[in-house]
């Protein structure tokens, strides 16, 4: 689906443009269209791939709409995979993320960005350069900065929501709540699923935005380039944020695992010092229940009393010891 076709000159917008009249304005050296699509059909992406003459691997890899970050040249053009993250609520109630895709292919006089699975669209970004003519004024290159931190950007919210979700799943692994263990186990690792999935999203644009600013810089990208070192500090922050909370994750993994142990031994000492408190009576008790012929005490008037005395005794010192070692 077609969301807008403009022409821009010197910065500025002239005028939104029917498809059809793209190929008269990109040829101009002081014009360039910005074309944005959400789930096009093939053949709006063909005819795309015709006004615009982009490489058909290009177009392939936008078609499928399943690629990992990476910024790729073909000739004097650029073709830049990003991973939009966006929070969302699920059909139960609970956060997730919905990881969509966004396709921007960039050429000396055009910037076509195409979506895919995912609600937020570009009209911040739009509007943002058009009130900034001076930056607008470097073209395509400005343009696809400008998508770029504006991704990056959204990471921002959904790092924080994952950091107050782990300070949470962090206090409630010592408060006296009744959550259940594997309630507290499944919440970790949802939060290291998201981590890693946030991660997937970083570590390869990453690495691909470096080449846009250091060392051999594509044509397309020269004069911009302190923009793009912009959007490369911004992930190597996210980046960072992300190993700290994988970091706290795996220990708060394995306090979790510990804290089990700790409740296992204080069950078991409990069990053992009940076991013992029983034990000593029924011995007794045993022992004068076997009832042989020759034992003195079974005709002793006050033997039963005794017996019973002897047992008590016995268990209210074990109980009192027992008290003084926490064990009950």
């Amino acid at each position: 689906m077609l969301i807008t076709c403009v022409v821009y000159a010197n910065g500025r917008k002239l005028a939104d443009i029917p498809v059809e009249d793209i190929s008269e304005y990109v040829t101009r050296p002081d014009c360039f269209v910005w074309v944005a699509l959400f789930e096009p059909t093939r053949e709006e992406l063909d005819q795309m791939a015709e006004e615009f003459d982009l490489h058909p691997l290009a177009v392939e890899d936008a078609r499928s709409g399943h690629q990992r970050p990476k910024i790729e040249e073909y000739g004097d053009s650029l073709f830049a995979v990003l991973q939009p993250i966006e929070k969302i609520k699920t059909d139960d109630g609970d956060d997730d993320l919905l990881v969509g895709e966004v396709d921007i292919f960039v050429g000396e006089n055009y910037v076509l960005s195409v979506r895919h699975r995912t609600h937020l669209g570009f009209a911040a970004v739009r509007a943002r350069a058009e009130r900034e003519p001076e930056l607008l004024r470097h073209g395509s290159a400005f343009v696809l900065y400008a998508l770029m931190d504006n991704v990056v950007d959204r990471y921002f919210p959904v790092l924080d929501g994952l950091e107050t979700q782990l300070e949470t799943a962090e206090e409630q692994m010592f408060s006296t709540a009744p959550t259940s263990t594997r309630d507290r186990l499944e919440t970790l690792y949802v939060l290291k699923r998201k981590l890693m999935t946030l991660k997937h999203a970083i570590a390869p644009l990453m690495e691909a935005v470096g080449k846009l600013y250091g060392g051999r810089v594509p044509h397309l990208c020269k004069g911009t380039q302190e923009y793009f070192r912009d959007v490369y500090d911004h992930l190597s922050r996210i980046n960072g944020a992300i190993e700290s909370s994988r970091e706290m994750l795996t220990t708060a993994t394995q306090v979790n695992l510990a804290l089990i142990s700790l409740s296992e031994n204080e069950v078991t000492k409990k069990l053992a010092a009940w076991g013992a408190l029983i034990t000593v009576p029924t011995l007794i008790a045993g022992v004068y229940g076997m009832n042989f012929k020759n034992m003195p005490e079974l005709d002793l008037s006050f033997g039963y009393p005794l017996a019973i005395i002897f047992m008590v005794a016995i268990d209210a010192l074990l109980f009192w010891r027992f008290r003084l070692a926490k064990w009950i």
